[in-house]
């Protein structure tokens, strides 16, 4: 059975969106790593007692800068510039 040029179009199309796909997820792959990391680092110390709210901007410093990035929230944390824990009551 012969092949048309719309199976190979759309042959090609999947093709296309598998080596995208790969590439996006070996991009990403780094900083899932690093945050995953950072955030169990961040879970450790406040069970040590340093506690860091985690908010958005707390996940991203710590993905894109992983154990370091952990430690720079808790210091800025501990020290009452930024990432300050709530406090209720």
């Amino acid at each position: 059975m012969p092949t048309t040029g719309f199976e190979l179009l759309v042959l090609l199309v999947i093709l296309a969106f598998v080596v995208g796909a790969y590439r996006i997820i070996r991009t990403v792959k780094p900083f899932i790593v690093n945050a995953v990391v950072g955030l169990l680092a961040l879970v450790v110390l406040e069970w040590v007692g340093f506690g860091v709210e985690i908010t958005p901007v707390v996940v991203l410093v710590v993905a894109i800068g992983g154990i370091p990035g952990a430690i720079l929230v808790v210091l800025l944390a501990y020290l009452g510039i930024v990432f300050v824990p709530a406090v209720i009551g």
